[in-house]
């Protein structure tokens, strides 16, 4: 049911590497280094991160809400207006609550991304370095498996 919500917090998120990314050239890597205690400062940014995103679904679910449209016919909605092979049809009263809705996402957007974006900044690590740690992540199983158990401790 909170799909799509994590769906949305996911590519603000996204979003927000992409946009950071865009002002920092990051070398391409295939392995990278990585001390105990970086993986420790990234595994903390990342719980942050994480929480971010947990009251940012809550504030995206409780927009959807306030504008009195079930989550349920809100993913639908989006699905389809997401996605030109898929179609739905939509009363007048809910495209303006589902356009009210987005337009709300899209203002809390610039506050989440800045959450974001201090997170990391009041780390240890530098920007760049986070990105190289998260791309390095996506492909290399035994920093994945480093990663689990620091946050399992």
């Amino acid at each position: 049911m909170k799909k799509l919500i994590s769906s949305l917090c996911i590519v603000m998120a996204l979003g927000t590497a992409t946009t950071m990314a865009q002002t920092t050239t990051l070398p391409q890597q295939e392995s990278v280094e990585v001390s105990k205690d970086e993986l420790t400062e990234f595994a903390q940014v990342f719980q942050q991160m994480r929480m971010v995103n947990q009251q940012a679904q809550q504030q995206m679910l409780a927009v959807v809400q306030e504008e009195d449209l079930e989550l349920k016919r809100f993913n639908a909605i989006h699905e389809a207006k997401s996605d030109p092979n898929k179609n739905i049809e939509t009363t007048e009263v809910e495209d303006k609550k589902y356009a009210l809705v987005i337009a709300e996402f899209q203002s809390i957007q610039p506050e989440i991304q800045k959450k974001m974006e201090n997170i990391i900044k009041e780390s240890e690590l530098s920007l760049e370095r986070y990105q190289q740690l998260a791309m390095a992540l996506r492909s290399n199983a035994e920093l994945q498996q480093r990663l689990q158990q620091i946050m399992k401790s």
